[in-house]
């Protein structure tokens, strides 16, 4: 397997990691996926939303997490990976609602993890 080919496969992990971790408010798997200095940004509900990761997991959980049975859906849409930086475009549902996410990765200590979230709320 090439060296992009298993970058990719890592990153595929981590945007997994995070959706599930969204929708099931499983704290634990959204501290693997994000780096604990990222920013969460976007518009939620007519505001600018510029969040630390304890901000971002603590409206998660409040939110609580979806019933057992939930499928969890998204799609990576793109991934892009030079050397130890990556962006990962993906839809992804939570709540009822559809997002589209921009992720910035980079990989430290040989691990991928998110530095940077920037999202649309699809109307």
């Amino acid at each position: 397997m090439t060296t992009q080919l298993l970058a990719k496969e890592h990153i595929n992990v981590v945007v997994r990691n995070y959706v599930e971790g969204m929708v099931f408010a499983d704290e634990a798997l959204l501290r693997q996926a994000f780096h604990p200095s990222c920013r969460i940004i976007g518009h939620y509900e007519e505001k600018l939303e510029w969040a630390s990761l304890e901000e971002f997991i603590s409206a998660i959980k409040a939110e609580g997490p979806a019933a057992k049975e939930v499928k969890p859906f998204w799609e990576v849409l793109s991934i892009d990976v030079t050397g130890d930086a990556a962006a990962v475009k993906v839809t992804d549902d939570y709540l009822g609602m559809r997002f589209t996410d921009y992720l910035s990765l980079l990989n430290i200590n040989y691990r991928w993890v998110i530095v940077n979230k920037l999202y649309y709320l699809n109307e």
